[in-house]
């Protein structure tokens, strides 16, 4: 039994940020169609102000997870980076870098493994809106 390596790219169109959309039925999509059984997903967010992570997207959840982040890294603080580029968006990239631009999820029986109420969501944090691109490498064997 030899190991598949198969990749594929998501396109996700984001407004400006704190925005957040479930792409687990695009990552499932492209595990079903790497036909493997058993093995790693991988996805990594392109850019410097865009993250990954694995959340229940649902309203409430989003509101919350809006709120600590604008707490970890309000948009109003003063950041050096601000002070070199004139962007406005110092707080974009703080909060993607504490939240990280990629995950991993198991797959199993040609699925990826995940609770029920658990779903992966991009997110982004730039103050402008932004068409983030997912590279995904999903590993393993039949």
């Amino acid at each position: 039994m030899g190991t598949t390596i198969f990749s594929g790219d998501i396109e996700v169109k984001l407004a400006v940020g704190i925005d957040m959309a479930d792409i687990t039925g695009d990552l499932e999509a492209l595990v079903k169609a790497s036909g493997i059984r058993t093995g790693t997903l991988f996805a990594t967010m392109n850019g410097s102000t865009g993250s990954l992570t694995a959340i229940e997207h649902e309203p409430g959840v989003m509101t919350d997870l809006r709120r600590a982040i604008d707490r970890m890294a309000p948009a109003d603080m003063e950041y050096e980076h601000e002070k070199a580029w004139h962007d406005g968006n110092g707080h974009s990239h703080v909060q993607a870098a504490m939240i990280g631009p990629s995950i991993s999820m198991q797959i199993r029986d040609g699925r990826m493994r995940r609770g029920t109420w658990q779903q992966v969501v991009a997110i982004n944090h730039d103050n402008r809106p932004r068409n983030r691109t997912v590279a995904v490498t999903v590993m393993g064997g039949q």
